[in-house]
C-alpha cells in the first residue's frame, strides 16, 4: 500500500468514528419525550453522580454535556435576587385586584425576564443561585390568621380566589410552548402559615375536613389544571407528619396526577432530627425525605445520601426515581437543546417600558380605598399647599416587599405625589417620626421630626400620611428585623412611633389622607381620618398609583382577599390550625373591614341577577350600571351558601367573580362561570359529596353581610335555587 492510500485510509477511520460519536444519543434528541430522554440520561450516569445532581446545586458533569443547574431561583413578584428586573406589587397586592388576566400578563412578562437572565448566565459560564430556570414560586398557602408574616406572599384567605389567581401565575409563568418558559413551584404543602419562629419544630394539627375544605384546593387546582412543574414541602409537621416527608401530602400528589419534581424547603430536612425529631441523625432523616418521595433537597442533608445507601437506607431506585424527576423538569426547559423558541429574547426584553406598564397598571387595581368622606379624589387646582408626611413616604422598602428584584427606577409615593403636583402646589415633606424605633415596640420614642412633621400638617390644606409597615418588620424568619417575634406581626396596631404621629397629625382637625403600606390588615383606628387607602407594597410604580388615585387620573377599584380584623385578641391561638373563628367564612365578628371590600369613586346599580345551568356549566349573570359620573372598575363575585347540608362552612363560599370595566352611566350584563365545586361540600371524613340541593347564591361588590352592605351602600342581589 503506498504512502496516499495508507494516509487516505488514516483519513477515513477518524472520519468514521468522528461520524458516530457525533451520533445523537436518545437523551440528546429534543423529539424524544421528557421522562424518556431523562431515563436515558440517568442511565449513564454512576450512582454517586446520581445523587451529586440530586442538590439544590446541582454540579456540571461535562463528559454528559451536563451544565451546572441551581434550583433555587425566585419570581414572587418578578424575578428577584437576581439584580435588574420590574418589580411588581407584592402578591397579595395582586390578589387585591381579583383579575387573574392580569396575573397572567404579570407572569408571562416575569418568565421572559427570567428566560433572559438565565441565557445571560450560561453564556457568562458562572451560574450561580438565582440565576436558574426553576423558581420557588408561588405561595399558595392560605392566610388564615393576620400575625403571619409571610401573609403578604399569599393570596388571601380563600382557597377559591387563591387558586384562580395561583393558576394564572403558573400559566403565565410557565408559558404555552413546547418547552416551558420557566418551572413554577407551588409551596409551602400544605398546612403552613406561622408561627415564624417555631416552624421548625411546630406541629399544626388539622381535622381531615378543613385539610380538604381549606388547605388544599389551590394545591390540587395548581396540580390538576396548571400543570405546576414543582411543589415544596413545608417545614413544619402536620398531624405528626413532616411537611417534606408526609405520606398523607404525597398520596394527595399521587391522586392529583402530579407529574413533576418535589423540593423539600431550604434546610428543612435538617429540621427531622434537630427540630422534630423523627430521625435520629442526618443519614436516616436523609432516607426518611428520599423515601417519601422528596427528589431535591435545599440544604446540607442530601449530601449524605451515598453514605445512607452504604448503610442500606435508601435503594438506588429510590435515588433514580428521584434524578428522572428532576431532569424531567430540565429537559422540559429545553436546557439540553440549542433551539428552544427563546434564543431572540435578549437585554432589551428586561424592565421593558411594557412591563413597566403592567406593574403600573397592577399597582392601580391594587390599592384599596378603605374609606373616604369625600375628599377624594383631590383637586390639586383648589390647592395651594400639601403635606406628605411620615416614614414611608419616601421608603423604597415600602414599594418592594420580600423576595424583590432591582429596579430601574422606584417612585416613592412622595415622588409620584411631588410630579403630579408640578411646580403650582405647594409641598412639604417631613418623615415625621421612625418606622419602628430600634425595631423593638417598648423602645419606640416620638423623635426629633415630630414637631416638624406637625408644623407643616398645621399650614398645609391637606395631609397625606404615609405610615404602615415594609417587610423588614412583617416578613419570613432570618429575613426580618423584629427577631422578637420571627417577622410576624404581634397585634393590628402600628408601632407606637406611628401612632403618635397618627395621633398628632388628627388632633390638629386638619384633613388627613392615610396611606397604609403594608402586606396585610392593620388597625390604625384612625376614625378621624377623611379618608384610608391600602397601598400594600405595590412595586416600582407605586408612587405613581398613588398619586393617579389620589387625585382622580385613576377610580381606585381593589377590594380585599383578607378580612381585616379589630384585633387579635377576639381571635383563636396563632398556633390553632382549625378554621373555626377565622376568615370570613367562619368568622362571627371582629371585623373591622370585610373580605372582597373596596370602594371606588362611582357608584353601581345591580339588576336581572340569575342562575343557569347547562349540563355541568353553571353561570350567573347580573347587570351592572354605572350610575356616577366617573368612569370605574368594579369587581362582581358571587357567593353560595347550602342552605340544609351540616357540611357547609358557618357563612357561606366564594365561587365566582370578574373584573368589569364600566365607563360613566354605562350599563354591562356579565356572566361568570361558578367554580366547579361550588354544588359539592367536604365532609367530616374529608370527602368531597354533593351538597342538599337547596341553595342560596348572592351576587354583589362585597361579601352578603350587613357590615358590607352598609360600607358599600349597595346591597347584593339574592337568588335561591333548587337543583334536586
Amino acid at each position: 500500500m503506498t504512502m496516499k492510500k495508507k494516509l487516505m485510509t488514516t483519513l477515513l477511520v477518524v472520519l468514521c468514528a468522528t461520524m458516530a460519536g457525533a451520533q445523537t444519543l436518545p437523551y440528546q434528541n429534543p423529539n424524544l419525550p421528557a421522562a424518556q430522554r431523562a431515563d436515558d440520561l440517568l442511565g449513564r450516569l454512576t450512582l454517586e453522580e446520581k445523587v451529586s445532581l440530586m442538590m439544590d446545586t446541582s454540579p456540571a458533569i461535562p463528559r454528559l454535556g451536563i451544565p451546572v443547574f441551581h434550583w433555587w431561583s425566585e419570581a414572587l413578584h418578578g424575578v428577584g435576587r437576581n439584580g435588574y428586573a420590574t418589580v411588581f406589587p407584592i402578591t397579595m397586592a395582586m390578589a387585591a385586584s381579583w383579575d387573574d388576566a392580569l396575573l397572567h400578563r404579570v407572569f408571562t412578562a416575569v418568565s421572559d425576564e427570567a428566560r433572559v437572565k438565565a441565557q445571560q448566565a450560561k453564556r457568562s459560564g458562572d451560574i450561580k443561585r438565582y440565576q436558574g430556570l426553576s423558581f420557588w414560586t408561588p405561595n399558595i398557602n392560605i392566610f388564615r390568621d393576620p400575625r403571619w408574616g409571610r401573609g403578604h406572599e399569599t393570596y388571601g384567605e380563600d382557597p377559591y380566589l387563591t387558586s384562580r389567581l395561583g393558576t394564572a401565575f403558573v400559566k403565565g409563568l410557565q408559558g404555552d410552548s413546547d418547552y416551558m418558559l420557566a418551572a413554577a413551584c407551588a409551596k409551602h404543602f400544605a398546612v403552613h402559615s406561622g408561627p415564624e419562629n417555631i416552624r421548625h419544630s411546630f406541629d399544626a394539627k388539622c381535622s381531615t375536613k378543613d385539610m380538604n375544605e381549606t388547605y388544599l384546593p389551590a394545591f390540587q387546582a395548581l396540580v390538576e389544571d396548571a400543570k405546576v412543574e414543582g411543589v415544596m414541602g413545608c417545614y413544619n409537621r402536620i398531624n405528626g407528619e413532616p411537611g417534606c416527608a408526609s405520606d398523607t401530602l404525597m398520596g394527595k400528589l399521587k391522586e392529583w396526577g402530579f407529574d413533576g419534581y418535589f423540593t423539600s424547603d431550604a434546610w428543612a430536612i435538617r429540621d427531622f432530627y434537630q427540630g422534630h425529631h423523627v430521625a435520629e441523625d442526618k443519614e436516616h432523616a436523609a432516607a426518611l425525605a428520599l423515601s417519601k418521595g422528596c427528589d431535591t433537597n435545599c440544604g446540607d442533608t442530601y449530601p449524605c445520601l451515598m453514605d445512607a445507601y452504604n448503610k442500606g437506607l435508601v435503594t438506588e431506585d429510590e435515588i433514580r426515581t428521584a434524578a428522572i424527576h428532576l431532569f424531567r423538569t430540565r429537559f422540559r426547559l429545553g436546557l439540553f437543546d440549542e433551539k428552544n423558541g427563546f434564543e431572540n429574547l435578549g437585554l432589551d426584553d428586561i424592565a421593558t417600558p411594557e412591563h413597566r406598564a403592567v406593574s403600573l397598571e397592577c399597582a392601580e387595581k391594587s390599592m384599596v380605598l378603605l374609606k373616604n368622606n369625600g375628599i377624594l379624589p383631590l383637586d390639586k387646582t383648589k390647592l395651594k399647599s400639601v403635606a406628605v408626611i411620615g416614614p414611608n413616604a419616601d421608603s423604597i422598602d415600602a414599594l418592594r416587599g420580600n423576595y424583590y428584584g432591582t429596579s430601574s427606577h422606584f417612585v416613592t409615593f412622595l415622588d409620584g405625589i411631588r410630579e403630579e403636583l408640578g411646580e403650582d402646589v405647594k409641598l412639604y415633606y417631613s418623615e415625621g417620626c421612625h418606622l419602628f424605633r430600634n425595631r423593638v415596640e417598648h423602645l419606640a420614642q416620638p423623635n426629633d421630626r415630630l414637631a416638624e412633621a406637625a408644623a407643616m400638617i398645621e399650614k398645609a390644606d391637606v395631609t397625606i400620611l404615609c405610615l404602615g409597615l415594609d417587610a423588614n418588620i412583617e416578613g419570613e424568619e432570618g429575613d426580618e428585623g423584629n427577631a422578637f417575634a420571627g417577622g410576624d406581626k404581634l397585634s393590628l396596631e402600628l408601632p407606637e412611633s406611628q401612632r403618635i404621629m397618627l395621633n398628632k397629625a388628627l388632633e390638629t382637625g386638619k384633613p388627613v389622607i392615610l396611606v397604609l403600606a403594608a402586606g396585610s390588615s392593620l388597625n390604625p383606628h384612625a376614625e378621624k381620618a377623611a379618608a384610608v387607602l391600602q397601598a400594600w407594597y405595590p412595586g416600582e410604580c407605586g408612587g405613581t398609583a398613588l398619586a393617579n388615585i389620589l387625585f382622580g387620573k385613576v377610580s381606585p377599584s381593589g377590594k380585599l382577599p383578607v378580612t381585616f380584623y379589630e384585633s387579635t385578641d377576639l381571635l383563636p391561638e396563632f398556633t390553632d390550625y382549625s378554621m373555626a373563628g377565622r376568615t370570613y367564612r367562619y368568622l362571627n365578628g371582629n371585623v373591622l373591614y370585610p373580605f372582597g371590600y373596596g370602594l371606588t369613586y362611582s357608584s353601581v346599580k345591580l339588576s336581572k341577577a340569575a342562575f343557569n345551568k347547562a349540563d355541568d356549566n353553571c353561570t350567573v349573570t347580573a347587570e351592572i350600571t354605572n350610575t356616577g359620573s366617573r368612569d370605574t372598575d368594579e369587581v362582581l363575585q358571587v357567593y353560595v351558601k347550602d342552605l340544609e347540608s351540616p357540611y357547609e362552612v358557618t357563612n357561606y363560599r366564594l365561587c365566582g367573580f370578574q373584573r368589569v370595566s364600566l365607563k360613566a352611566g354605562e350599563t354591562k350584563s356579565v356572566k361568570m362561570t361558578l367554580d366547579k365545586n361550588t354544588f359539592t361540600l367536604i365532609n367530616d371524613e374529608g370527602e368531597r359529596v354533593p351538597g342538599s340541593g337547596r341553595y342560596r347564591i348572592w351576587v354583589g361588590i362585597s361579601q352578603p353581610d350587613e357590615l358590607s352592605e352598609s360600607l358599600t351602600g349597595i346591597p347584593c342581589k339574592s337568588i335561591e335555587i333548587s337543583l334536586q
